[in-house]
């Protein structure tokens, strides 16, 4: 009888795990509750406008229809049984063999998820065509009630969060707002924008050396964006947001301050850290049980004395190494070596030409560091279509100072 294996999730881990295992003699069901594989690091460039979703984004059904042995499910995960074998839709079961969890991260509102309805964050399509609709709209608010009213809460923008997501939005509001949209409008003028950073820590980017966060912040406010580091949110509302004592009146407030798992991961009933990922072995498997594999940002994998990042190179290369893993269980291997991570570095873009990058103690900075990392991410695309059609974005976009996608479709009243 063939071998079920049940992976949960079409994202780099997912899919990738999946690939791995063409051509052996198995049933592969992939669940994923999209229909397509996201591109999540180009994500903030549908939000400000300079990409499309298509650009970035590829059906599952279409990346696996000519590997015979995987069939795609539509639908979310509602419970797995450890016990039974078995992973639960809200109709549905699917039982398996061994079992590979790769369903990403969300955004994290730690403990104030009421925040979330004016403080939308970004890690899908649809939360990305949300912020790009009220970045749009809130221009058009502007140019309508010029004048006659104070404008400034809707030239106002406030991003949460000094990671790589806060960095590269704020730096492409800054673009879209001071350069691409200048001459767009008669009443207004976006250089007039304000783009807010705001960062609990001493730093913004605080994985990276402390000398090219220094880079990142001067970068930054050169496009104009004001780096407010030291600073908590305390409250957020439809109209503001509390900012230890500064209220700032402004409806585009978007989250990117931290991550959580799904909580669907607590029916494993197996170790967690203290942010709800799992503790896996150095065969990114339970430590209980074999059979089940967590890997990307939903599992913590011990590495040089401290857990892996949640970023794509660590899904993609967990999804490589279990699908091989699992082949090699199969055909009854006996020498399984663990997990071994290559870092290739990290990377983060300001704005057009310019970035950080660190791979070790090597760092770089500026237009050859935006280079480096627009050749590694046009790499990373799915398709060619996908990596042609970006790149002749990117181009165009570089020369001319204008993105074309500025489209509000889920109309509004204003």
């Amino acid at each position: 009888m063939k071998k079920k294996i049940v992976i949960i999730g079409g994202g780099f881990g997912g899919l990738n795990a999946a690939k791995e295992l063409k051509g052996l003699d198995v049933e592969i069901t992939l669940i994923d509750k999209t229909n397509h594989h996201l591109f999540q690091p180009l994500l903030y460039q549908v939000a400000t406008a300079a990409l499309s979703p298509g650009d970035i984004a590829f059906p599952i059904r279409a990346i696996l229809k000519k590997q015979n042995n995987v069939k795609v499910i539509l639908g979310e995960v509602t419970n797995i049984e450890r016990e039974s074998k078995k992973v639960f839709l809200q109709d549905d079961y699917y039982e398996y063999d061994y079992l590979i969890i790769a369903i990403g991260s969300r955004h994290s509102y730690f403990g104030n998820s009421e925040w979330e309805k004016n403080a939308p964050g970004l890690k899908t399509i649809s939360d990305a065509l949300r912020i790009r609709e009220r970045i749009l709209l809130s221009f058009e608010k502007a140019e309508r009630y010029a004048e006659r009213q104070s404008v400034d809460k809707y030239l106002t923008f406030v991003i949460v969060g000094g990671g790589p997501t806060g960095v590269e939005l704020a730096g492409a509001i800054a673009e879209i707002s001071k350069k691409t949209m200048l001459k767009n409008f008669r009443k207004i003028d976006p250089a007039k924008t304000r783009i807010l950073l705001v960062e609990a820590a001493d730093r913004i980017l605080s994985t990276y050396d402390k000398d090219l966060s220094v880079k990142a912040k001067a970068h930054l406010e050169e496009l104009g964006v004001s780096v407010l580091t030291n600073k908590m949110v305390k409250q957020i509302n439809q109209e503001s947001v509390l900012v230890d004592d500064d209220l700032i009146e402004t409806s585009n407030i978007i989250w990117a301050a931290g991550n959580e798992v799904s909580k669907i991961l607590k029916n494993l009933d197996t170790e967690f850290d203290k942010t709800g990922r799992v503790v896996v072995n150095k065969f990114c498997s339970l430590k209980e049980d074999d059979t089940i594999f967590v890997i990307g940002d939903a599992a913590n994998y011990n590495y040089k004395n401290g857990s892996l990042p949640g970023i794509a190179p660590v899904a993609l290369q967990q999804g490589k190494y279990v699908g091989k893993l699992i082949e090699q269980i199969i055909k009854g291997e006996k020498k399984l070596k663990p997990f071994n991570y290559f870092d290739k570095g990290s990377m983060a873009t300001i704005g057009r030409a310019k970035a950080i990058l660190q791979v070790g103690k090597f760092k770089l900075s500026g237009f050859l560091a935006w280079l480096a990392w627009s050749l590694v991410h046009i790499f990373f695309l799915i398709t060619f279509r996908n990596k042609y059609k970006v790149m002749s974005e990117w181009i165009w976009y570089y020369i001319s100072l204008r993105n074309g996608i500025r489209l509000i479709t889920n109309r509004t009243k204003i």
